[in-house]
């Protein structure tokens, strides 16, 4: 006859292993407590690896997606950079809107949008 092993709750396993009421900690000065921004330090450039709030979804066809997946491979191929699709297009992304601060109608991406 099989023997079944008492598993502990939930109660058990989820118990407070701290005093219900930790003490209160200093409040931290505010003159030195880092603010977090909107917008990266250089708007020039990418976000990079940092934990992202905002979310878009972006439809392509699967060629764009075949060849942002083959960019992404000779990056790490090539260049020894190994970077996924989503920073690949956050930095595509500053980089077309800096050139289109920088050179507004002459820029890159007035050219492309303006294309029939």
């Amino acid at each position: 006859m099989p023997r079944r092993v008492s598993l502990p709750g939930a109660s058990e396993l989820f118990r407070p292993t701290q005093a219900a009421e930790p003490e209160p900690a200093a409040a931290p000065d505010p003159a030195t407590t880092a603010r977090p921004t909107d917008r990266p330090a250089d708007p020039s450039r990418g976000s990079g690896r940092v934990r992202h709030d905002e979310k878009i979804t972006v439809y392509v066809s699967s060629d764009e997606l075949v060849a942002l997946e083959q960019a992404r491979l000779t990056l790490r191929a090539e260049h020894g950079m190994a970077v996924d699709r989503g920073r690949i297009v956050r930095e595509a992304i500053a980089a077309l809107l800096a050139d289109l601060q920088a050179q507004g109608g002459h820029s890159e991406l007035v050219r492309r949008l303006s294309q029939p």
